[in-house]
């Protein structure tokens, strides 16, 4: 029996939800260790998903919400199967990703590069910090190649962000 201090495992199970989303392998897991079974823990979690207060979907697209503006779809993608969420639907909350792609990259170089590489070596760097970041092949070398070429709106030799003035001071 469970000591008269300890919670519930259903109260156990609203605190963590209260706190933000969990898959349902994530909060089984969370909940096994205190559970007297298995059979326990899946009324548990049923009960929670047929009331609404349980959801891979809505548990799926935080993650992707909240990582959206620091990583890529590969990373994004290895994250939601290693919390449990099942195939389909992590590709179906990736599709949206892939429009913005290109966009979320340069968001990402933006906040690490100054200015675009000089050199073979800086762009190899850059090159494996946005592969790291779950960025795709394709996705780096078109943002670096339009970086060199100053069609992403950073010219070499400016800041970030930055715009140069230009102007006649007599």
């Amino acid at each position: 029996m469970h000591d008269s201090k300890e919670p519930s495992l259903r109260v156990r199970a609203l605190r963590h939800l209260a706190r933000r989303e969990y898959t349902r392998q994530e909060l089984s897991r969370l909940l096994a260790p205190h559970a007297e079974s298995e059979d326990e823990v899946t009324q548990i979690l049923d009960d929670f998903s047929q009331r609404g207060w349980l959801s891979d979907t809505r548990a799926a697209e935080q993650l992707v919400h909240a990582r959206r503006g620091r990583y890529g779809p590969a990373r994004i993608r290895r994250d939601l199967e290693a919390k449990g969420v099942p195939a389909e639907l992590v590709s179906s909350t990736l599709a949206t990703l892939k429009d913005a792609e290109l966009e979320n990259a340069l968001a990402v170089w933006r906040r690490k590069f100054r200015e675009p590489a000089a050199n073979a070596a800086d762009r190899a760097k850059q090159a494996r910090f946005l592969m790291g970041r779950g960025f795709s092949s394709e996705v780096i070398t078109k943002l670096l190649r339009s970086l060199s070429r100053g069609e992403m709106g950073i010219e070499a030799g400016t800041e970030a962000g930055t715009e140069t003035e230009t102007g006649d001071e007599s």
